[in-house]
């Protein structure tokens, strides 16, 4: 059996013999291990013997150092010093002989390699070095060629995947196959979108309790996965394979196939992504034909939209979403077009949902709530930073030919709401009453104009008390002019409100007693509730 993984500082997979491995072949067999227990999975690479006081300056990272002591016959209080130096290096072992110039080791040294996890052995006496080194360079030569022609099938495997177009379901299965474990491929939030192998109900398990907190490309103990490795594409980083092994760990070559699978993974995602791309553009496009009323018949639109999946034959209501204006459209629209997909397929599969450079506009059948659906949208949307949008709701629609108006409506919904209401409103065009009307005036001078001469010095804030004036006339004229019944709410006396009416009759006119004066006050008011203008 190979190692288990160890992986460099930078990541790269090391090839080679475990310590503890080595320990198994014959040369070695009456060998002792006298410290670093915890040790024997480091991996041996190549082997050098010390026979100059200097060695440090020699040595190589994932060496078995064989020794005999003789250089550090007269110094052995260096001995304990010898095993942090050799471990900072990063080799793998120090093998020694005693009895002969160095008659014990000292107990710093031994209690240092057991803090340190580094591997001290005692090799017998009958043994020549030249008989290891054969021995344990013949293994490591062996082990790599069996790496190298592993790799290179699975190499051909995978090639023949991305030759043939295949996806995830294609990378898992062959990897899965190639090395006898259950394999995933793993989206950026923990969701599983491939997997095959014999444990496949395991591993969804596992990756569904753990999300995204595997360690990439390290094996882990207990119910756990046994190797990840990342899917980047384009510098994106779009999820990770993730193998698992009852047995708890992938060897070092196995990891290497999973990222060769991870690239391919790469290339299957980014083409994927292409092609999607290109279908949403279609679908985009003709979504905006039809709601533009440039789609051709009623026949072709309905013909054309069972092509895409969508029922537009029904009763139906088209909904606005507009990224509010704070946000940046060039990172939310996507993420915007992505949360009403979602959200359309749960609450109405035949749906359509399409995003255009500025807004999403989903057709919905008119029996769904449609609020519900913007409330979902918007509750995905959240997750990102804080960036709103708001939304627009038309009147039921019966059928293509009258898509076009309820777009409009739908998209005027979406911002006479969010002039009223403030960012991240939701508007249903019935709710508009006469800002529908005055929405209608795209002069805002003209309106700005109206506000100044019908309200006079109200229509400003220079003074702290025109906006409770402003209050005081708003819930004079909702009540009809009803004295009780204002002073009720505004919390006053009645007194206190006979007098502030006859301010407000001083600044205005006589409003009690002239209905088209009154009509001017409210839509004044109305104009200026809304905002943006």
């Amino acid at each position: 059996m190979e190692p288990p993984v160890r992986l460099a500082s930078t990541g790269t997979i090391i090839h080679g013999v475990s310590v503890g491995e080595l320990l198994g072949v014959s040369t070695l067999a009456d060998a002792r291990l006298l410290a670093g227990e915890s040790g024997l999975g480091r991996v041996v690479q190549r082997l050098n013997v010390m026979e100059v006081p200097d060695i440090l300056a020699w040595v190589k990272p994932h060496e078995l150092l064989l020794t005999t002591g003789y250089p550090l016959r007269n110094t052995p209080q260096s001995l304990g010093r010898l095993v942090t130096d050799l471990d900072d290096r990063g080799l793998a072992a120090l093998a020694i002989k005693l009895g002969r110039y160095v008659d014990e080791l000292p107990p710093e040294m031994v209690e240092q390699a057991d803090r340190l996890g580094f591997p001290l052995i005692l090799l017998p006496n009958d043994v020549g070095f030249d008989d290891i080194l054969n021995q344990v360079l013949t293994d490591i030569l062996n082990r790599q060629a069996a790496v190298l022609v592993r790799a290179e099938e699975a190499h051909r495997a995978l090639v023949q995947v991305v030759l043939a177009g295949g996806g995830l379901d294609e990378v898992t299965a062959e990897v899965a196959a190639l090395l006898d474990v259950s394999v995933a491929a793993v989206d950026g939030r923990g969701r599983v979108l491939a997997s095959a192998g014999p444990h496949e109900a395991a591993l969804r398990e596992i990756v569904g309790r753990e999300g995204s907190s595997a360690p990439s490309g390290a094996p882990a103990s207990g119910p756990r996965v046994s190797a990840s490795v990342p899917v980047i594409a384009g510098g994106h980083h779009h999820g990770r394979i993730v193998a698992y092994s009852p047995a708890g760990s992938i060897c070092d070559s196995d990891v290497g196939i999973l990222e060769r699978a991870a690239t391919v993974a790469a290339l299957a995602v980014t083409r994927q992504e292409a092609v999607h791309a290109v279908e949403s553009k279609y679908r985009a496009d003709f979504l905006r034909d039809v709601l533009t009323g440039r789609a051709g018949s009623i026949e072709r639109v309905a013909a054309r939209g069972r092509a895409f999946g969508w029922d537009l034959e029904r009763p139906v209501t088209v909904l606005v979403a507009e990224l509010d204006p704070d946000g940046d459209e060039r990172t939310a629209q996507d993420r915007l077009v992505t949360s009403w997909t979602a959200a359309m397929r749960r609450h109405d599969p035949r749906g359509a949902v399409a995003g255009f450079s500025h807004e999403v506009v989903a057709v919905v059948d008119a029996s769904v709530d449609a609020a519900r659906v913007a409330r979902d949208a918007a509750s995905a949307f959240a997750d990102s930073p804080p960036v709103t949008f708001s939304t627009g709701t038309s009147r039921p629609s019966r059928g293509p030919d009258t898509l076009p108006e309820a777009y409009s409506q739908a998209l005027k919904a979406a911002r006479v709401g969010r002039q009223l209401h403030g960012p991240g409103a939701v508007a249903h065009f019935d709710q508009l009453g006469v800002y529908r009307l005055l929405s209608l005036v795209n002069d805002t001078d003209e309106l700005h104009a109206f506000v100044r001469e019908t309200l006079g010095p109200l229509a400003s804030d220079d003074d702290a008390e025109n906006a409770d004036l402003r209050r005081t006339l708003q819930v004079l004229l909702e009540t009809n002019l009803n004295v009780a019944e204002t002073a009720r709410r505004l919390h006053f006396h009645y007194n206190t409100l006979r007098y502030r009416i006859g301010k407000l009759e001083r600044l205005l006119g006589n409003f009690t007693d002239d209905p088209h004066l009154r009509l001017n006050l409210t839509l004044a008011l109305h104009v200026l509730r809304m905002r943006g203008i």
